[in-house]
């Protein structure tokens, strides 16, 4: 199994619009063959010593079955459309692909 954390920064002011179109596209991307989560999600600010806190900050938790399918996705038309469209609400991105131990 493949567990990915994608980052997205997102532009002050634009977290909501980004999270409409991640929100719409959700059902095409658990459709996908080998999806067995995908999830959008904000921090959360609890107060601990050691916590990060991003208002600007999305993350997606996702989980693959193998890294075949996670390229397939990568590649998929709805993926391509969706960035596409949320482009100008980014200020960067980063992957974090996880395996089991």
């Amino acid at each position: 199994m493949i567990h990915v954390l994608a980052s997205i920064k997102v532009k002050p002011g634009k977290r909501d619009f980004l999270i409409e179109h991640l929100k719409s596209n959700i059902p095409n991307v658990i459709k996908e063959k080998g999806c067995i989560e995908y999830n959008s999600t904000i921090d959360v600010d609890y107060h601990l010593d050691n916590q990060t806190f991003d208002e600007n900050m999305v993350t997606i938790i996702e989980k693959w079955e193998n890294f075949d399918s996670l390229k397939k996705h990568m590649h998929a038309p709805h993926m391509l459309s969706y960035r596409e469209n949320v482009k100008d609400l980014v200020e960067n991105t980063s992957l974090k692909i996880l395996t089991n131990t």
